[in-house]
């Protein structure tokens, strides 16, 4: 599957960083639907989005914690796409995602004032978004969070909930609820996601025995397919059919 797709990435910023994990964009230059299961990455997705038999849509993808249902790359389709950090959703978009768990939703064809010639090209693109993002970015930004997610970031969530809290100076009770309230999850959950995601790296290479963030076998095994449902096996089996993970595609 990953050979009909084009793939291109390009990282943020210095300034932008703590915000953005990437650009990206996936053109489905085939004649064929691609059918695909998605799995949790820990990032939270502004798609621009267009298709022969679809207009022109811009949407917005919560947080997941577990496969997503079977989906579908539309033939002639072409994606552009923001990849956010948690940080982004309070002082970026300046709101919760709690409601779009495991969901999105759509938005207004102009929101932050993209439109269908954005997908035209996408370093103009990548270009326009940064200077967005940058404009809305609150100035005063509260020093535990960002101690917080650049150790939750630089360690792939392989850090309990009470180093955490120790190392950012920030009791876990209100980690928690900061959490909850923004994203919809518990930091542990969270952090189960980002070594997931680490772990489909190793996964994709047929390294199916625990590399790092996992203390045994029997708990690589069992964390990998509470989240995915699969075992790395077959997520090893099928990891140029069925499965995908951007972030994965682009280290090739």
């Amino acid at each position: 599957m990953i050979n009909d797709l084009e793939y291109k990435s390009i990282k943020p910023n210095k300034k932008l960083s703590d915000f953005v994990d990437s650009f990206w964009c996936m053109e489905n230059k085939s004649d064929q639907t691609l059918e695909t299961i998605g799995l949790p990455d820990g990032r939270i997705d502004l798609s621009l989005i267009k298709t022969a038999e679809t207009p022109f849509q811009i949407r917005l993808l919560g947080l997941g914690t577990q496969q997503y249902e079977k989906g579908k790359i539309p033939t002639k389709s072409l994606t552009f796409v923001i990849s956010f950090k948690l940080p982004a959703v309070e002082y970026v978009f300046h709101e919760s995602i709690a409601a779009i768990l495991n969901s999105g939703k759509l938005l207004e064809n102009h929101f932050w004032d993209f439109n269908e010639k954005d997908l035209d090209d996408f370093e103009l693109f990548y270009e326009k978004a940064a200077v967005k993002i940058e404009s809305l970015l609150l100035k005063e930004i509260d020093q535990r969070k960002q101690k917080l997610f650049r150790l939750i970031y630089e360690n792939n969530g392989d850090l309990t909930v009470k180093e955490l809290s120790e190392q950012s100076n920030w009791s876990s009770r209100q980690i928690n609820r900061y959490f909850t309230q923004y994203f919809g999850l518990s930091l542990k959950a969270y952090c189960s996601i980002l070594r997931f995601r680490a772990s489909l790296e190793h996964i994709a290479k047929g390294k199916l025995f625990p590399e790092e963030n996992f203390s045994d076998q029997t708990h690589f095994i069992k964390e990998i397919k509470k989240i995915s449902g699969s075992l790395p096996k077959e997520l090893f089996q099928n990891k140029n059919d069925r499965f995908i993970l951007l972030s994965a595609l682009s280290s090739k």
